[in-house]
């Protein structure tokens, strides 16, 4: 990111022994994404807008910015943030994911008043946790 001010997106990479398309599935569907990620309304379809419940943070809006199945996937979180899920068949039912978290702001604050240096350190960590659940769902 060229923006003024930004900092770094987090990125969390992983392949997992699972074929595109299962992986596809999991961050493709309401279902899916419920099952690593958070409760959501999920559908995708470009300008769907949606929510996904954060728990103690409540219910966030977020906004479906890209479908491209089976390799991207990108979606606004809130007002600034921007996740997108890039995937990459590997072959022999090998499929590489990369996820990045963008938007982050030296001087940005959250909607709950929190820096975004602060919230970036502590969901830098969570997006890897987050990302291997994932795995584990794909690989089952």
């Amino acid at each position: 990111m060229n923006t003024p001010n930004a900092l770094p997106d987090v990125r969390v990479s992983q392949v997992f022994n699972a074929p595109i398309d299962k992986v596809w599935r999991a961050i493709s569907t309401s279902e899916g994404l419920g099952a690593w990620f958070m409760p959501n309304d999920f559908a995708p379809v470009v300008g769907h807008e949606f929510h996904i419940d954060a728990g103690p943070f409540g219910r966030q809006r977020c906004l479906v910015k890209e479908i491209e199945p089976p390799s991207r996937i990108a979606f606004q979180w809130g007002t600034e943030w921007t996740i997108t899920i890039l995937l990459e068949d590997r072959g022999d039912d090998r499929t590489a994911c990369t996820l990045v978290h963008a938007g982050w702001r030296e001087d940005g604050m959250t909607e709950f008043n929190l820096p975004h240096a602060a919230v970036r350190e502590r969901m830098g960590q969570g997006w890897v946790g987050i990302v291997a659940k994932l795995g584990a769902v794909v690989e089952a």
